[in-house]
């Protein structure tokens, strides 16, 4: 039988703990360790965590205790940096969205584990999601082109507060999260992007960047797609899940989870990380019409979702991916590739805002 992969996660917030978690739980890991920079201190780790080594340093970590692998779960503007160590050290590497942020430093944490052998699998948690491989499946069944209409609002209040303001001083929302959503354009397309348009707006006076993004994609297919984000406790509840593509033959929707809506109206779900990916159903419409009456064909068709994982069964998915990948060498090229694709548009948004002009790929 195998060794174990042993793990030293780096970041234990919302995504650091879910991972862990993951590592605990899975036959094939072993938690090495556990580093934040104020993790002596923290006294609110899950029980099954709280026997780890704890280490506020990682070089010092990595020194100590020798992984296999590292799980990087801190803010983006590390990311890079600590891939790159974990590679020049042997380590096979999981890493939160995105890859980095510049495609330079994307490209480079690309080709150190390229050039070291090792395995670096990124959490695009929506590639694992049964309800979105189900989606872009049906999405790739209506012709093109695409019409691609997106966005995930958030609105900030306790933890969540400083959560997203945190964020925000490492990336805007359309950075930080499109990354998940035009990565879904391009799969749905297959197509090559080659015009971004960006706006945006500062609404929160205590976040260091603008809270409130749009971008707008065109493809090579003539596919065209936009993403919203915005957070802040300013931000509606009203339409912050919107997840539908339209083509020549009808549409499909991802039909959010109607619990999200509170009774308390005056409570804020729309930050709530699980009810981000439970879902009720897949509804999918044929634009077929009779040559006659002009009525449709074919009635919608609602495909029930109500039985998919949470949000921890989707992060213990994707470990179970990151050890397969290190146990049966799996070729991550096409999904490394993708994350830097993916990153490209989102940071091309970004110089549209401040350039405020379109940017052509």
């Amino acid at each position: 039988m195998a060794d174990p992969v042993r793990m030293l996660v780096v970041g234990v917030g919302n995504m650091g703990v879910s991972h862990a978690k993951a590592y605990h739980n899975i036959d094939g890991f072993e938690i090495a360790g556990l580093m934040s920079r104020s993790i002596k201190s923290r006294d609110d780790l899950p029980e099954e965590l709280a026997g780890y080594p704890r280490f506020e340093d990682f070089d010092e970590a990595m020194r100590e205790v020798k992984p296999d692998g590292v799980s990087i779960n801190t803010w983006p503007n590390t990311h890079a940096e600590l891939a790159l160590k974990a590679f020049d050290a042997g380590c096979h590497v999981f890493m939160e969205k995105p890859i980095a942020t510049t495609i330079e430093e994307a490209e480079k944490v690309v080709a150190a584990a390229r050039a070291k052998n090792r395995k670096l699998v990124l959490g695009y948690i929506l590639r694992v999601h049964p309800s979105w491989m189900k989606f872009i499946e049906v999405g790739k069944t209506l012709g093109k082109p695409l019409v691609m209409r997106l966005n995930l609002n958030q609105q900030s209040s306790g933890p969540a507060w400083a959560w997203h303001k945190n964020l925000i001083d490492s990336l805007i929302p359309i950075v930080d999260c499109g990354v998940h959503y035009v990565d879904v354009m391009c799969q749905l397309t297959g197509a090559k992007p080659v015009r971004v348009h960006g706006i945006g707006a500062k609404l929160w006076a205590e976040a260091a960047k603008q809270n409130y993004g749009h971008l707008h994609v065109t493809f090579d297919d003539g596919s065209v797609g936009w993403y919203e984000a915005g957070w802040g406790p300013m931000m509606s509840e009203e339409a912050f899940f919107v997840k539908d593509v339209v083509g020549p033959n009808g549409a499909v929707s991802i039909v959010a989870n109607q619990s999200s809506r509170g009774e308390d109206m005056d409570l804020s779900d729309s930050a709530d990380i699980d009810k981000h990916t439970k879902t009720d159903a897949i509804r999918l419409h044929h634009s077929a019409v009779d040559p006659e009456s002009r009525e449709f064909q074919k009635p919608d068709q609602l495909m029930s979702m109500s039985d998919e994982p949470d949000h921890q069964e989707l992060c213990d998915r994707e470990q179970e991916y990151f050890l397969k990948a290190i146990r049966e060498d799996l070729d991550l090229s096409e999904s490394m590739d993708a994350a830097v694709n993916s990153l490209r548009i989102v940071l091309a948004a970004e110089e549209s805002i401040e350039k405020e002009e379109v940017v052509r790929l």
